[in-house]
């Protein structure tokens, strides 16, 4: 089984913005020599045109991946069987696990395989824009959506919406209808808001407590929705920045294990090797510290059930993006 990362903006200098296929190809190789076998690169919010535009460059970078030749390495686990640690690779130092399938360029690298992209945006509040800019944020509108979306449906995974935005109801419906997934995030979004975003079709939740409500006794907020409802996958950005370790500790004790999905929310600033926080002169963070793989074992190494661990950076994201094997 691979380890996949659903949620990554670039790494190593490299980013979706970056403006060339050969960039977003080297993110893909970044990621492979981390131990990563497949990613989904999220866009970040900008004009609709310019959102079009890095779409393009990815759906260019994964034909071109399609051109190359993969590698699979032998004993790969029937899927819906939890694997262990022991079973994938868990750092950039490990050799590649029996269940790892990377492309191989002709300059010998490995390359992690581009399933598609996310969009971070910009259907988001400006009130939880995090490190985003809110400038680009706007309602999901029937003229917008059809925009953004138009000829890239087979590219796009999934969607992070703010559920309280002015017609993000209906924009839920209808990509789940598409077969995009829908995850609520960047969002002010109250229990009920977020209630009736699940309703629609919202699958998950983005990295779960960043840049959304916090959680209070009179109003558990999207948070407070996200850790009681037994059917939304929710997003963990495990580096010691982003959530305390208690916190970390919450969603696996609240959560089904098979709901739990590990993400780097790497940017352009993350290093290969996680060596501290990735945030601006303010102190604000911009994007996570550590690849997939290396979060991974911080847990494990912590006391984190590592079959838990394992399936939240495998089967799990598999399985919430409903990707085929």
């Amino acid at each position: 089984m691979n380890i996949i990362d659903i949620h990554t903006h670039g790494i190593g200098g490299f980013d979706t913005r970056s403006g060339t296929v050969d960039d977003i190809l080297r993110i893909a190789e970044i990621h492979g020599a981390s131990g990563v076998s497949d990613i989904v690169l999220s866009i970040y919010p900008a004009p609709i045109e310019a959102m079009r535009h890095q779409m393009e460059l990815v759906r260019q970078a994964m034909e071109k991946q399609g051109q190359g030749a993969w590698v699979t390495g032998p004993g790969s686990k029937v899927q819906g069987e939890r694997p262990k640690a022991s079973d994938i690779a868990l750092g950039e130092d490990k050799e590649l696990g029996p269940c790892h399938a990377s492309r191989v360029t002709r300059h010998g690298a490995i390359q992690a395989r581009i399933l598609g992209v996310h969009l971070e945006g910009p259907f988001l509040n400006p009130a939880r824009c995090g490190a985003l800019d809110p400038a680009c944020f706007t309602d999901p509108d029937e003229y917008a959506a059809h925009e953004l979306l138009d000829g890239f449906e087979g590219v796009i995974k999934m969607v992070t919406i703010a559920p309280e935005r002015q017609r993000a109801l209906a924009f839920i419906k209808n990509v789940t209808e598409l077969g995009i997934v829908a995850s609520m995030g960047h969002s002010d979004a109250t229990y009920a808001e977020a209630e009736a975003g699940f309703r629609a079709g919202a699958r998950g939740i983005t990295h779960l407590f960043n840049a959304m409500r916090a959680f209070h006794h009179r109003e558990p907020g999207l948070a407070g929705f996200a850790l009681l409802n037994k059917d939304l996958y929710v997003e963990v950005v495990a580096d010691p920045f982003h959530l305390h370790n208690r916190a970390i500790g919450l969603i696996f004790k609240m959560k089904k294990p098979d709901k739990i999905v590990l993400v780097s929310d790497s940017v352009k600033e993350t290093k290969t090797v996680g060596d501290g926080r990735v945030a601006d002169a303010s102190g604000r963070l911009q994007g996570g510290a550590m690849t997939v793989p290396e979060s991974a074992q911080r847990l494990i190494q912590q006391g984190f059930d590592e079959s838990i661990i394992a399936a939240a950076i495998t089967i799990n994201p598999r399985q919430y993006l409903m990707l085929q094997s």
